[in-house]
């Protein structure tokens, strides 16, 4: 102080317990040999070797970060995307040599260049809107007289664009152009399909922003949560891509005089019927799998992210797409949706909605129709009732933001998100005072404001919806916090984020997904009940554990059944690869998204046994 230097005397302060813990993290930390402080102050380290980006200290580059774009952006783990990094940095490469797949990094919007380009490519959107958007079947752009209007879920009044809207004849013709591009698609080599994922994905490193700009107007998608979409969607197209390198390669299983293969072909036909909440990635996901398996393709997007849809129908063209392999098929749901799933030349449905939807879906495909040639497969992720136990030696420092981010993130708009939180008795008091306390510092506002932790609800439907589960939730428990909009409610589809006490595991709010948000927050005596409580729903899609007991972790690995379970960290955004994505009961059927088990569900497996013996004669046989 003295020197005129600022001075910040840190301390901890709060129960014994946990303080103790939190001692000994730092004792941990600041004794190590890899430290900050020794290195500084014990082997003089210069500042700017210690200051340096951590990958290049480690192991060098990570899938590409070598090449340019991070420095620029911001370094990190998972942050600096630069989407403007060289294309030779991604060029495919043969099988055997192609790069590790590494996830791509999301934008850090703490450096000013970022929060500039983000700013700068939604005023260039903003530009755009208003304009009209034609279906494209066979390479050819379709205009209807039926339309689909969207408007800007932040601010009703402004008009996002009209989209053409196709209804059975459109599907008919779309379905005939897919059938007759198959044998083609169907023969071209694995390697070339590819190639056109690996040109698509570099399209849409090329246009990070801009796409991200579609999604905060058109979904009203918050500027974190955009770009992490259009970075899930690259991962998907890199990913699949490797993974049909992988499936691809010979497997032979000869004996002497015996030559036995085995190998996979795509099935047909596919329909892809996407969500809205994640607007590119899942869409891009199911697409390209389909796809890189060497099925033709009908895209039919849900209408209110019919938009962005088509601008990953132009990145797929851009990429080498061939006419009549991909066709783009907006329109309502109820309209286009049975015209798929019931057609005969239709080999596999990829969806992802609800479970109404979804049991629909399955049901209708399950009914052969005549001039039917295959059983139709259907892969569905569908909804969940996600649970988080908050056990009684909890970190509450991490507990609470994790609660508040698996919950309130795209303002609860995920299948995976938190909507029920099992707090144990004797720490029940101590954690809802601290949710309470953050939840209200919660900013609520238009998508395109870079501060926006919640912004609207895409639609009016979704909005009504949730204020009948609000005014459901104050006849079944305590109203801890409500967030008020204000005047956004005028403004939007804006509703206030609530969180309800004192539920019953039996209440309404803690059994059906309202897809909002909305927490219900459930007193349990023991982890015995917060686990049964847990697994008392239809759903088994994502959970969590806030423990610092290691007894209770191993157990609720064990007993805790759901298809992602994330302990001490939010349970919302699963990475391709590292995490594949996908639950069981009624939470969907088929393996899970960006893993190694989903690309075969777009294949049938094939094997061809040779005898090789000629005139009693074995060529293998070693005399």
């Amino acid at each position: 102080v003295e020197r005129g230097l600022h001075v910040r005397i840190y301390a901890p302060y709060g129960p014994l317990i946990p303080g103790m813990g939190y001692l000994i993290r730092r004792l941990l930390e600041n004794t190590s040999n890899d430290s900050f402080l020794r290195h500084s102050f014990v082997e003089n380290v210069p500042e700017e070797t210690l200051l340096r980006n951590p990958l290049e200290t480690t192991h060098g580059s990570m899938g590409g970060w070598e090449h340019g774009g991070a420095e620029a952006l911001g370094n990190g783990r998972k942050r600096g995307a630069d989407i403007a990094e060289p294309e030779a940095a991604h060029t495919p490469t043969p099988p055997h040599s192609t790069p590790e797949f590494h996830n791509e990094p999301e934008t850090d919007f703490a450096v000013a260049e970022n929060r500039e380009r983000m700013a700068e490519a939604i005023a260039r959107v903003r530009a755009e809107l208003g304009r009209r958007y034609p279906l494209v079947i066979n390479g050819d752009e379709v205009n209807t007289d039926e339309v689909l209007t969207r408007p800007n879920p932040s601010n009703a009044a402004e008009i996002v664009g009209v989209i053409a809207a196709a209804g059975p004849k459109e599907a008919e013709c779309a379905i005939a152009a897919a059938r007759a591009a198959f044998p083609a698609w169907r023969d071209t080599p694995a390697g070339e399909r590819a190639d056109i994922l690996f040109r698509t994905a570099r399209v849409l490193r090329r246009r990070r922003f801009e796409l991200a700009a579609w999604e905060v107007l058109e979904v009203g998608k918050p500027w974190r949560e955009s770009d992490a979409d259009v970075a899930e969607a690259v991962d998907f197209l890199e990913y699949y891509g490797r993974e049909m390198l992988r499936l691809a390669e010979p497997r032979r299983r000869d004996i002497p005089g015996e030559r036995n293969e085995y190998f996979y072909e795509p099935r047909g036909v596919a329909a892809i019927i996407a969500p809205w909440n994640f607007p590119l990635a899942i869409l891009t996901g199911m697409t390209s799998a389909a796809l890189v398996a060497g099925n033709t393709v009908i895209m039919k997007p849900a209408k209110q992210s019919s938009i962005i849809a088509s601008r990953l129908m132009q990145a797929f063209q851009e990429a080498g797409a061939p006419e009549g392999v991909l066709h783009y098929l907006p329109g309502p749901g109820e309209v286009v949706g049975p015209a798929l799933v019931e057609h005969p030349d239709v080999a596999l449905i990829a969806f992802t909605g609800s479970k109404e939807v979804g049991l629909g879906i399955y049901a209708s495909a399950a009914r052969v129709v005549p001039g039917q040639r295959d059983i139709k497969r259907v892969i569905a992720e569908l909804g969940g009732k996600n649970a988080i136990i908050i056990d009684d030696d909890a970190d509450l420092d991490e507990a609470v933001p994790g609660v508040l981010a698996s919950g309130y993130g795209y303002t609860g708009q995920k299948c995976s998100a938190c909507s029920r939180v099992l707090v144990l008795d004797s720490i029940y008091d101590a954690f809802v005072g601290r949710l309470a306390e953050a939840a209200r510092s919660v900013k609520i506002g238009p998508a395109e404001d870079p501060g926006t932790m919640v912004g609207p609800v895409v639609d009016a439907g979704a909005r009504n919806r949730i204020l009948r589960y609000l005014n459901i939730g104050r006849q079944e428990g305590n109203v801890l916090v409500q967030v008020d909009p204000g005047p956004l409610t005028d403004q939007g589809y804006f509703v206030p984020p609530t969180i309800f006490t004192d539920v019953s595991p039996e209440a309404c709010i803690a059994r059906e997904e309202i897809f909002g948000p909305v927490l219900a927050v459930i007193r349990v005596k023991d982890l015995d009940e917060a686990l049964a409580v847990a697994d008392s729903t239809l759903y088994a899609l994502t959970g969590g554990l806030y423990s610092r007991s290691p007894g209770h972790i191993a157990r609720a690995r064990r007993e805790f059944r759901v298809g992602n379970l994330y302990i001490n960290r939010k349970i919302t955004g699963a990475q391709v690869d590292r995490q594949p994505f996908g639950g069981f009961r009624m939470s969907g059927i088929g393996s899970k998204a960006g893993g190694p088990d989903y690309l075969p569900q777009f294949l049938v497996p094939r094997t061809v046994t040779e005898s090789t013996l000629r005139r009693g004669f074995a060529p293998e046989v070693e005399v």
